[in-house]
C-alpha cells in the first residue's frame, strides 16, 4: 500500500491477496467499519452507496465478501470490488482463493503491463490538467485522440464474430488475438461488447437494480448500464489496460427537454488510460439504442461513444466527480440541465453547431427560427407536435435555416432530424417552443412539405438556374410564371395544393401549365383564389420505370381577394415536351365566340381544333399554328394533330370546356 498525499487529493493503491486459511482474520478486520468506509455496503452487496461520501458501488462478482471462498472444489474466479467517493479516490480489492496468482498478473509480466512511476506508483494517476479538454468544443474531431477508424476494420469484424467458449478469462484472451496495443485491446472489448450485450430494460426499470455478474452477463448476453460497465472494466483489467467505471447523470432513455437531475445517479459509464491519458466511452449507448414507444432494444452500433471528446460526452453524461468530465474547465450541474442536448446522431452525421443554444424558445410575433450548421450538404425534416406541419425548412449548403409558427400559444415540441450518408433520417436536435402569441395571418398549406426553395438538394437532382432562388413568391394578381433549367433526360411535373376551395387530384395539375425552351421548364400558375398555396416540383428520369421524385417545393401567396383564374387546358400524352401554348391559356372558353388560337407544335403535318365544327391551323412564317374557332353550339373543344402526312389518324393534344350559355 502506498499513500501519497498532496493538497488536491488523495490516492490509495492497494492489492489485497487473501488465502482461504486467512480468511476468518480477513473478515475480523473488514468487519470493522472504521477500517473500511464501506464495510456498510459489503453487506448489502448492491450499488446503493451511502455513507462516507461514497456515491456507488460496483460488486462485479456475486459472492459475499465475507462467503465461504473455499466451498467449491473446481477453481474459483477472484472478487473485485471498485469503489469511489466524490473526491475522486478510487479503491479496488481482488480476493483471490489460495495460491492463486492476481489475474492482471497471471495475464501479463509485471515488468510489462504494470511499470510504476519514478515514485513506485502501480496504478496511473487521477484525472487532471493533462487530461482535460478545452471547453466548448473547438471542431477539430469527434474523438479525444487522434484516429483512424479504417485501421480497424479488421479487428472490427474479428472481435465481433467472437464467441463466448467457457468464461471470461478465455474470451478476452480470444479477442486479443488480433490486437497489439492497448488500443486495439480496448477496440476489441468495446465492439464485442457492443454487437452481443443486449441491454435489460426490465432491469434498468426497477428500483432496486441488481448487481450483474460478468458469469450472468455472458449467459444471459444481457445486462443493464451498471453491467455494462462493469463488464468493461472487468475485461480491460484482464487485458492489462487501466479502467474505472464512472457513475453519473445522463440524458439517454426517458430524458426530457429542460429536466433537472438530483438523487440516485442513473447511468454508468467508463474512463480507460491509454497513451498517458484518461478516455471516454460508454458501451451502454455504443450498443444500441430503447424505442421509446415500445421500450424495446434494438442492436444499433454507434461509434461515437468510443473515445468520444470530452466536450462533446459532457452533453449526455454528468460524472459524480467533476474530474472525470475531462475538461476545461468543467462544467456544473446547472449548465448540464440547461446546455442545448445535441444528440449522438447530431454529430454523426456532420453537423457543427446549433442556434439557439439552448434548448427553450421562445418565439418572437409568432415565430421561432432555428438554423444549423453542418461540414457537408446534408438533408433535414422537422415534426412540431407530431406533425410535419407549421414550418419552411430551407437547405444551405452547408446546414439549414427553419421558421416555425406554432399554431396555438402555449408549450410546443420541435424535433429536427437529419439524413446524412445514411436512407434513414435520425434525431438530432428537440426543442420546446414557448409560444404567447400566434399571428393568424401566417397559415401554412398542410400540404407544403420540406424543403422549400431550391438548393443544393434540387440541382443534384437536376434542376439548376432557377429564376425565383428565394423559397417564397408573393403575386398581386394571382398568377407567376417560374422557370429553370433541366438536365438532359429529366423530366418535371408540378401540382398545386392549397387548404381551401375545391381543389381536387384532378385540377390539382390544371393550374399549372408546362412549358419547355431551349431545355429550360417554365411553370405558368393561375391561382384559383387568394390565399397560400404550395407548389410542389417532382421530377423522375425519362428512361427508368418507377414515380416521380418530389424535390422541393414554392409558396406561393395572393392577398388579393379578386382573384379567381380558371383551370388552364387539359393535356394529353402527345402533347410534346417542347411545345408552346400561347393562346388562350384559360382552359373555359366563352360560348358563342370566335376564339384565337396560336401554339408552336414540332414534328407534326396538320393541326386543327374541332368544335361543333373543324377548324385547320395554318403554319405561319415564325413557326407557330394560328387559326381561330367558334365556340358556338358545343361544350367542348379540342386541339388535335396529324403525325404523319401518309395517315389520316388525327391524335388530341388539348382539351377546352365551354361555359354554358
Amino acid at each position: 500500500m502506498e499513500l501519497k498525499k498532496d493538497s488536491n487529493a488523495v490516492s490509495i493503491d492497494m492489492l489485497l491477496i487473501v488465502h482461504s486459511e486467512k480468511r476468518r482474520a480477513a473478515q475480523g478486520a473488514h468487519m470493522d467499519s472504521q477500517a473500511d468506509p464501506g464495510a456498510l455496503l459489503q453487506r448489502r452487496g448492491g450499488f446503493q452507496g451511502v455513507g462516507n461520501g461514497i456515491r456507488k458501488w460496483q460488486k462485479l462478482e456475486g459472492n459475499e465478501l465475507y462467503g465461504n471462498l473455499a466451498e467449491k472444489q473446481h477453481p474459483q474466479q477472484p472478487q473485485v470490488i471498485t469503489s469511489y467517493d466524490n473526491q475522486g479516490t478510487q479503491l479496488t480489492v481482488e480476493v483471490h482463493p489460495r495460491d492463486a496468482m492476481p489475474q492482471f498478473l497471471k495475464k501479463f509480466s509485471l515488468a510489462k503491463r504494470l511499470q510504476g512511476d519514478k515514485n513506485g506508483n502501480m496504478r496511473p494517476r487521477q484525472p487532471g490538467g493533462k487530461d482535460a479538454h478545452a471547453y466548448p468544443w473547438d471542431r477539430s474531431s469527434l474523438k479525444s485522440m487522434p484516429l483512424d477508424l479504417r485501421q480497424f476494420e479488421k479487428l472490427d469484424t474479428y472481435a465481433s464474430q467472437v464467441t463466448v467458449k467457457s468464461g471470461l478469462d478465455e474470451l478476452v484472451s480470444d479477442l486479443l488475438q488480433e490486437a497489439h496495443s492497448d488500443l486495439e485491446r480496448v477496440r476489441a472489448i468495446w465492439i464485442w461488447i457492443c454487437h452481443h450485450i443486449e441491454y435489460d430494460v426490465e432491469a434498468a426499470q426497477e428500483k432496486d437494480r441488481q448487481a450483474f455478474k460478468p458469469t450472468d452477463i455472458l449467459r444471459t448476453q444481457k445486462t443493464n448500464c451498471d453491467g455494462y460497465a462493469g463488464l468493461f472494466e472487468r475485461m480491460c483489467r484482464i487485458a492489462g489496460v487501466h479502467c474505472v467505471t464512472v457513475p453519473g447523470y445522463s440524458k439517454g432513455f426517458g430524458y426530457q427537454t429542460g429536466q433537472s437531475f438530483s438523487g440516485e445517479f442513473d447511468h454508468a459509464w467508463n474512463a480507460v488510460h491509454l497513451e498517458g491519458r484518461w478516455h471516454l466511452v460508454d458501451s451502454t449507448w455504443g450498443s444500441g439504442l430503447v424505442d421509446t414507444a415500445t421500450s424495446k432494444f434494438t442492436f444499433l452500433y454507434n461509434e461515437f461513444y468510443f473515445l468520444t471528446h470530452p466536450a462533446l460526452f459532457i452533453e449526455d453524461h454528468f460524472p459524480d466527480n467533476k474530474n472525470w468530465q475531462l475538461l476545461k474547465p468543467p462544467q456544473s450541474l446547472r449548465q448540464f440541465e440547461n446546455n442545448m442536448y445535441h444528440k449522438s446522431e447530431f454529430y454523426n452525421k456532420g453537423m457543427l453547431s446549433a442556434h439557439p443554444e439552448t434548448s427553450m424558445i421562445r418565439t418572437v410575433n409568432g415565430k421561432a427560427t432555428i438554423t444549423i450548421e453542418s461540414c457537408a450538404p446534408t438533408l433535414f425534416m422537422f415534426m412540431l407536435n407530431g406533425k410535419q406541419e407549421h414550418g419552411l425548412l430551407s437547405l444551405r449548403k452547408n446546414g439549414m435555416k427553419l421558421d416555425v409558427y406554432p399554431p396555438t400559444m402555449g408549450t410546443h415540441k420541435l424535433q429536427i432530424f437529419a439524413k446524412g450518408n445514411s436512407d434513414i433520417y435520425s434525431s438530432v436536435l428537440e426543442y420546446t417552443i414557448k409560444c404567447n402569441y400566434v399571428d393568424l395571418g401566417v397559415r401554412l398549406p398542410a400540404e407544403l412539405h420540406q424543403p422549400v426553395g431550391p438548393s443544393w438538394f434540387s440541382e443534384q437532382m437536376g434542376i439548376v438556374k432557377p429564376s425565383h432562388p428565394d423559397p417564397i413568391i408573393h403575386t398581386s394578381d394571382g398568377r407567376c410564371s417560374i422557370s429553370f433549367g433541366v438536365e438532359e433526360g429529366i423530366s418535371v411535373l408540378a401540382s398545386l395544393h392549397g387548404d381551401d376551395g375545391p381543389i381536387t387530384e384532378e385540377t390539382q395539375r390544371r393550374y399549372i401549365f408546362q412549358l419547355h425552351r431551349e431545355k429550360r421548364t417554365e411553370l405558368k400558375v393561375q391561382l384559383p383564389h387568394a390565399g397560400k398555396f404550395a407548389l410542389k416540383i417532382f421530377v423522375k428520369k425519362r428512361q427508368e420505370p418507377g414515380n416521380y421524385i418530389f424535390v422541393f417545393n414554392y409558396l406561393l401567396c395572393c392577398a388579393n381577394t379578386k382573384v379567381n383564374w380558371p383551370v388552364f387546358p387539359e393535356s394529353f400524352g402527345n402533347w410534346g415536351q417542347d411545345n408552346e401554348l400561347l393562346e388562350p391559356l384559360s382552359g373555359v372558353l366563352p360560348a358563342n365566340r370566335n376564339v384565337p388560337f396560336k401554339l408552336k407544335l414540332h414534328g407534326i403535318a396538320k393541326a386543327l381544333v374541332k368544335g361543333q365544327d373543324t377548324w385547320p391551323l395554318t403554319l405561319n412564317h415564325e413557326g407557330y399554328w394560328e387559326g381561330s374557332c367558334s365556340t358556338a353550339g358545343c361544350q367542348e373543344v379540342y386541339v388535335m394533330v396529324l403525325e404523319n402526312a401518309n395517315h389520316n389518324f388525327y391524335s388530341y393534344i388539348l382539351k377546352y370546356k365551354v361555359n354554358a350559355q
